[in-house]
């Protein structure tokens, strides 16, 4: 189960900070990140962060955006400055855990939103 949080209201240029909880079958989590959908269009990839800690960004976000994972509690961050109003959406944190028997699973959170007021 993820659980995310943080999304809320702030102005062009401001920043906010989203946090997701893994909890359950977490000790094979590969993979997390957070990804965002606005109305119409398809979910996008925003980061993502490996065990190792490797990251990868959509250009978009690039030099704004920072992910940041605590493997201990099994949380991810996304710390998102010099927000635009092309920002504002929902976003979803991901996670790709390993099932025993099954393979890797993609699993999603409830989706926080994200509004940025110009």
């Amino acid at each position: 189960q993820l659980q995310a949080s943080g999304g809320g209201l702030v102005q062009a240029g401001g920043s906010l900070r989203l946090s997701c909880a893994a909890s359950g079958s977490t000790s094979q989590i590969n993979r997390m990140g957070w990804y965002r959908q606005a109305p119409g269009k398809q979910r996008e990839l925003v980061a993502t962060i490996t065990n190792d800690g490797s990251t990868n960004y959509a250009d978009s976000v690039k030099g704004r955006f920072t992910i940041s994972r605590d493997n201990a509690n099994n949380m991810v961050y996304l710390q998102m400055n010099n927000l635009k109003s092309d920002d504002s959406t929902i976003y979803y944190c991901n996670a790709v855990i390993y099932i025993q028997y099954v393979g890797l699973r993609n699993f999603w959170g409830q989706g926080t939103l994200v509004t940025v007021s110009s």
